[in-house]
């Protein structure tokens, strides 16, 4: 069964918000048919730990201004190299560009399915960083490589 809504809307409202911290390779899986905790994993790296960091509290505020959701499990927070955020439905996992290349989470579960998410949308994230958030390395791929 794939993922259920409620886990893609999770995903992308997620998805907007690291983007709009200017998070780097953002990512989804569906990884239903895999693992029965979880419908989806979100995948989102950063260059620095303090934007790692923020990163992580820009989706947590997301999801609980929009969504009402707080996650029921979050580790990694205070080293911020890899901060995992579990809220039952997904999965996020926000890394720091050494951790992601080492751990290579897309390696991982390249069987799963990728779940295309939205676009940077330019000026979103303010004026000074609206050209880097759309750049290399954003969620493109993943919506080359759905289905």
């Amino acid at each position: 069964m794939p993922a259920s809504e409620r886990a893609i809307e999770l995903l992308t409202a997620a998805a907007e918000a690291a983007h709009d911290k200017k998070a780097e390779n953002v990512l989804a899986f569906d990884v239903s048919e895999q693992l029965a905790i979880t419908d989806a994993f979100l995948v989102a790296s950063a260059s620095n730990d303090r934007q790692v960091r923020a990163i992580v509290d820009a989706i947590e505020e997301k999801l609980r201004v929009d969504f009402d959701a707080k996650p029921v499990r979050r580790e990694g927070a205070r080293e911020g190299r890899w901060v995992l955020l579990d809220y039952l439905e997904i999965v996020i996992h926000v890394q720091h560009d050494e951790e992601r290349a080492f751990y290579s989470l897309e390696r991982l579960w390249r069987d799963c399915p990728v779940i295309a998410l939205p676009s940077p949308v330019p000026g979103a994230a303010g004026a000074a960083g609206a050209a880097g958030a759309a750049g290399p390395g954003s969620a493109g791929p993943a919506g080359s490589a759905a289905e």
